[in-house]
């Protein structure tokens, strides 16, 4: 054997030996990098400190006298009422069906008699309103066992009893499709949102109806159930079995169901995941357990126009009256009522009702007042991402008492790269915007639009400076990719 093949052979046998010696090392290292990969830390973001945060206390609403369920809640579908005027109703039954998929029903969160249907143009329906008879009579929808069950038989279930709207797809954000089966379920254990419902204090005591909904949706999935949860919370979430944990933190959107897929699992496509709320989760619990379909709320009543921010126990649908006008808010109060987070809820008038998914109302000053040369002056008083003449990055723990100006204009786009500083997604948000705007499928296609929802956008929309409305043109884009490729 010549010199070199001597050489080559002590440098072989040497990475052999080194190999074998750092090989548990190594392992042990991949390991430890495997469980600290469902820790979610995102950076990108803003936290919006508001003035009006409810206190943890919870109390009994008033029952209210009526109960309206809007369509326009379910984005995309087409209801055939079920329910018409006059028909006498019980918590569980059902008002209405999709046209476009009969399996999905829509049941009434209260008992009592459906005394109006509002329509719109082309007969619409726009809202069906129940008066409640406040005794609260449930639908006998069957205690569901689920051992030795089938997925198809958790989703008949779910189907008949009307708690399928609570799941909703990724892409398109709408009702899941019940013929298409997610590649995995999420669920965001953990608010973000401004003054959002501290979900570590409503869902208290709901263990067992959580545990139950838990198993029952890894029936419908061959992947995992994700929950994000607080990297230091005692959520009620923690501890569940048939889940797979993320510890979650950093600012707002950290708590969006949309961050947690895109850490953990993107879509791509023609890939779908599930997403349901942690309260949905009650509420599908407590059917599974009970046979009856309870649309109870745990609702965050908060906002700087609140006298005394806390929560109350109310129904799906119910009149926000009931809440608002009890508890030190004028009627001739200049505020604006929220279903929702003030980032992405919906206004409602004063004589509203909460829709079907929130568990917040938030009240705030109405913003239609103007500052002569507001822009040209130091500002203490409002957040903002830019160092320029405003000064709420000196303080930032600082609550404040925004009101719903927009301090501008609608005008074209502007390249600032402020959207990027707030949006931790992997998507450049800028272009998949523009993408929606000129309609352009394939691009909105490449750049990520299956995982993206309205919600992902309030961010880039609240630090604007050209007062896009982001949410309208990412929900159109969406509509858009549903109608075309389905």
């Amino acid at each position: 054997m010549n010199i070199g093949g001597i050489k080559f052979y002590l440098i072989f046998y040497k990475t052999v030996l080194l190999i074998r010696i750092f090989a548990p090392i190594f392992r042990q290292l991949i390991s430890i990098k495997i469980n600290m990969s469902n820790d979610i830390r995102i950076k990108k973001g803003l936290d919006i400190n508001l003035k009006g945060e409810a206190e943890k206390s919870v109390e009994q609403a008033i029952i209210s006298n009526y109960c309206t369920i809007r369509p326009e809640d379910f984005h995309g579908t087409i209801p055939k009422l079920v329910a018409k005027e006059g028909t006498v109703v019980k918590a569980g039954g059902v008002l209405f069906y999709d046209k476009s998929n009969e399996a999905i029903k829509f049941a009434s969160p209260v008992s009592g008699k459906v005394i109006e249907v509002l329509r719109g143009p082309k007969r619409r329906i726009d809202a069906i309103k129940i008066e409640s008879d406040k005794k609260q009579s449930y639908q006998d929808l069957g205690k569901f066992s689920l051992d030795s069950t089938k997925g198809e038989d958790v989703k008949a279930h779910l189907l008949s009893s009307g708690c399928w709207p609570f799941i909703k797809q990724r892409p398109y954000d709408v009702i899941a499709n019940p013929d298409k089966a997610p590649k995995a379920i999420f669920i965001s254990g953990y608010a973000s949102a401004p003054l959002a419902a501290d979900l570590d204090f409503t869902l208290q005591g709901k263990e067992a109806e959580l545990q139950v909904a838990i198993l029952a949706l890894g029936k419908l999935t061959e992947g995992a159930v994700h929950i994000g949860i607080g990297k230091n919370s005692n959520s009620p979430l923690a501890g569940l079995s048939g889940v797979t944990y993320h510890k979650v933190s950093g600012p707002h959107p950290s708590g969006n169901v949309g961050t947690l897929i895109n850490k953990v699992d993107p879509i791509n496509k023609g890939e779908v995941a599930w997403t349901v709320s942690a309260q949905d989760l009650v509420i599908i619990g407590e059917l599974l357990l009970t046979g009856k379909f309870n649309a109870e709320r745990v609702v965050a009543l908060v906002g700087s126009s609140v006298e005394k921010p806390r929560y109350f126990t109310t129904k799906i649908g119910s009149e926000v009256a009931t809440i608002i006008y009890d508890k030190g808010i004028s009627q001739d109060a200049h505020v604006r009522v929220i279903s929702g987070n003030v980032l992405s809820g919906k206004h409602i008038k004063p004589d509203g009702s909460l829709d079907y998914y929130s568990n917040v109302i938030s009240v705030i000053p109405e913003g239609d007042d103007y500052e002569l040369f507001g822009w040209n002056k130091p500002v203490f008083n409002k957040i903002s991402t830019s160092r320029a003449l405003t000064f709420s990055w000196l303080n930032p723990k600082k609550q404040y008492n925004l009101n719903t100006n927009t301090n501008g204009e609608h005008r074209a786009f502007v390249t600032t790269g402020t959207y990027e500083e707030v949006f931790p997604l992997d998507i450049y948000p800028m272009q998949i915007l523009k993408a929606c705007m000129y309609q352009d499928l394939d691009e909105m296609e490449a750049l990520g639009m299956y995982e993206v929802a309205p919600e992902d956008f309030a961010l880039t929309e609240f630090v604007c400076v050209s007062k896009q409305p982001h949410q309208k043109i990412i929900r159109e884009g969406l509509d858009l990719m549903l109608k075309e490729i389905g």
